[in-house]
């Protein structure tokens, strides 16, 4: 009898050690412990640099970094720089391997594992991973990264050129499967019986480097009061680097927890990747947040109210260290939001992660904007518009992810005839259907330089939204379509809203350049900011179908040399339609923001 307790005993106590062999480890951040080379010349792909055993001047950097943080013009052409980290190789016990993941490496981004190339990465502005399939576990490894921020002829961006390991990097554990652009987007319906929400799973499974036996997608969705709603969807055996596409839904149980600006509940979703052998291959963690978002009879509503948005846009850009943010500067940014009052936000690009989930805890909207802007020229080229549209997807890929994302924006500032332009129109048509099958959950948006005179565009209609950027009484315009008068603004919204009717209408930019004191009728002084603040939101206001303004921007940015704002004053770098200065100092139209913003209700 002792010896079968004994036994029984020894069971027990292993199970737990049996349990959590089947589970995949936590992911490892890689942030500390980096070295940075520049190279100036570019040699480092001849002189071997790759395998990070050269003396190539290698100084200790912590991760985020911008190798060219200098406003100057030798900085903002670009440069090539080089990371190298050496790490000790963590188990792969189970079964599982590991994968590197960069959320974000601009421009170019190459990568070495022990002198392997593993990979390239062109996107500046999404993440990417990478497997290790040389990775040595419990020796040392050195992971070697050259970053490429050198300028294309003619890029045109409207933000600075940083380059560099901008965002954090980790090791995410894969086993013979793993899950690939994983998103819970939750959908209500309704019919004759009442209305259900539900969750929808879209994922890809892909195969190891073994391949894969039958494995099954599972969800956990967890309430914020802690009701869980689970389901399942099986996926066939697939071969070594083979994807298998599934999408499938669950009714959510219980009494549900919306997701508001003034509260946003957020439930905690775990999907997970069995293996036909009761091992869990992988695991994706998100928040979700259960609201809707439509626009009905021209305006934008979320959870069926109409919004009448007030905030400000954001930059990835703080003094001295540009884009590589900081977990202190994530807070700032966020701080200038809430300080503001500011119930909506904006970018030209995916915004690092790490601030998208405060904006979905805060309750913050975010208008998400692929950053294809001013790029007419590219999308008559067939391969280059075959890439924008590949950073269309990779945006809406992980901006789907946030609940406070309310928008799908594809492109910025396009010809404003995009049906007389076959390439911008076969490239905006294309973004629409990729944007709506990725999401279906969210309106499809489209930002528009307010230019007026021209006439109702059939391409402009396929969107639910239409961004209108507003410069009216600020910039000159085109030859007739002048904006030189600031009266053009209400009569170019009117005009806007009979041209499209069904759809909404957001103004997503407008500001005036603040550098020095003066009167209001001169620009560049702080007054004229202040008034051009006040009649754009008096505008707005007196326009009900107009569904927010996004004041451009927040923060001041550096823009690009000799910036000068309108031609206005002796140019710096720094783009200086900011609220507050770039080092953080309020501008006197700061305030009168603070106080606008908050006299408005976010629903109408």
């Amino acid at each position: 009898m002792r010896v079968l307790l004994l036994v029984l005993l020894a069971v027990l106590a292993a199970a737990p050690a049996a349990r959590a062999a089947t589970t995949p480890p936590d992911p490892i951040g890689l942030d500390a412990g980096w070295e940075y080379a520049p190279d100036d010349g570019n040699i480092g792909l001849n002189a071997g640099w790759s395998t990070g055993e050269p003396d190539a001047g290698w100084q200790p950097v912590a991760i985020p970094h911008t190798m060219n943080p200098e406003t100057t013009q030798r900085s903002y052409e670009g440069k090539v720089g080089w990371y190298r980290l050496r790490f000790t190789g963590p188990s792969t016990s189970g079964g599982y391997h590991w994968a590197a993941r960069f959320e974000g490496a601009r421009r170019i981004a190459t990568v070495w594992l022990n002198g392997e190339q593993l990979g390239e990465h062109r996107d500046p502005y999404t993440p990417f991973e990478l497997d290790l399939r040389n990775l040595r576990p419990g020796a040392t490894n050195t992971l070697v990264v050259r970053t490429d921020a050198i300028r294309p002829p003619g890029m045109r961006e409207g933000w600075w050129n940083f380059g560099g390991l901008v965002r954090k990097v980790s090791l995410v554990p894969r086993g013979s499967a793993y899950l690939d652009r994983t998103a819970v987007l939750p959908r209500r319906t309704c019919g004759s019986v009442g209305c259900q929400w539900t969750a929808l799973v879209d994922t890809e499974v892909v195969g190891g480097p073994d391949g894969s036996p039958p494995t099954t997608v599972e969800l956990d969705l967890a309430s914020p009061t802690g009701d869980i709603t689970t389901g399942s969807a099986p996926v066939r055996a697939l071969g070594p680097g083979e994807r298998a596409y599934l999408r499938y839904e669950v009714a959510i149980a219980g009494p549900i927890s919306l997701w508001w600006p003034q509260s946003p509940a957020l439930y905690r979703a775990d999907v997970r990747l069995r293996s036909s052998e009761d091992r869990i291959e992988d695991v994706d963690r998100s928040r979700v947040g259960l609201r809707t978002i439509s626009v009905k009879d021209g305006q934008l509503q979320l959870n069926g109210k109409p919004l009448s948005l007030r905030g400000a846009s954001i930059q990835e850009d703080l003094p001295g260290r540009g884009s590589a943010l900081t977990d202190a500067d994530v807070d700032a940014i966020v701080n200038d939001l809430k300080g503001l009052n500011a119930d909506v936000t904006r970018a030209h690009y995916l915004l690092d992660d790490r601030l998208l989930k405060k904006f979905d805890e805060q309750g913050i909207l975010v208008w998400s904007q692929a950053p294809v802007y001013h790029r007419d020229a590219d999308l008559d080229d067939t391969a280059r518009r075959e890439f924008e549209l590949a950073n269309v997807r990779d945006t809406i890929y992980e901006a789907r992810r946030h609940p406070s994302v309310i928008v799908n924006s594809v492109a910025n500032e396009l010809s404003p005839e995009p049906d007389r332009r076959l390439g911008t129109r076969r490239f905006l048509l294309d973004a629409e259907r990729i944007a709506r099958r990725l999401d279906p959950t969210r309106p499809v948006g489209l930002d528009l330089l307010a230019y007026p005179g021209y006439g109702r565009q059939k391409t402009h209609t396929h969107f639910d939204v239409l961004g209108i950027n507003h410069y009216f009484g600020w910039y000159e315009g085109k030859q007739d379509h002048s904006t030189r008068n600031f009266a053009g603004l209400q009569r170019h919204l009117r005009a806007m809203h009979r041209r499209y009717p069904k759809q909404a209408l957001v103004i997503t930019e407008y500001g005036a350049e603040a550098v020095r004191k003066g009167p209001h009728t001169a620009k560049g002084s702080f007054a004229f900011q202040t008034q051009y603040l006040r009649r754009t939101l008096d505008v707005v206001a007196a326009e009900p179908y107009v569904s927010g303004a996004i004041y451009w921007t927040a923060r001041e940015f550096a823009v690009k040399p000799r910036w000068k704002g309108g031609d206005l004053y002796a140019g710096d770098s720094i783009h200086s339609k900011g609220l507050l200065f770039y080092d953080g100092r309020p501008k006197p139209a700061w305030a009168v923001a603070r106080q606008l913003f908050a006299a408005t209700p976010t629903f109408r």
